[in-house]
């Protein structure tokens, strides 16, 4: 069973960075993927950003040009450099791992971290 560990969350004023870390163990197969979602009480999860086994990278347009995601999945560890934070930035937010399946990925989601923003 995969497991992915989230850290680095917590509580910044508005302008302020954070650095979320997340590690996946347990995979029996490489890494194809690792990204990170956020989500606020009563609304949907929604993609922030994504690097791919070849490094490529995809943002959501809110967080372009403020966090960098960054990581290596043939190490299982992503990162999240969240500067210029907002306080609509405050969220939980959620570490990803798609893994190859033989019809299609399979996505693991961690535990979820807490960032909260404050004006």
């Amino acid at each position: 069973q995969v497991q992915l560990v989230e850290s680095g969350g917590g509580a910044v004023q508005a302008g302020g960075s954070l650095r979320l870390s997340c590690t996946a163990s347990g995979n029996d197969r490489s890494i194809k993927a690792m990204g990170w979602y956020r989500q606020t009480p009563g609304q949907m999860r929604e993609f922030v950003a994504s690097i791919a086994s070849d490094g490529t990278t995809k943002y959501a347009d809110s967080v372009k040009a403020r966090f960098t995601i960054s990581g290596d999945t043939a190490k299982n560890t992503v990162y999240l450099q969240m500067n210029r934070l907002k306080p609509d930035d405050t969220a939980a937010y959620y570490c990803t791992a798609d893994l190859p399946q033989p019809h299609s990925d399979l996505r693991y989601w961690g535990r979820g971290t807490q960032v909260t923003v404050s004006s």
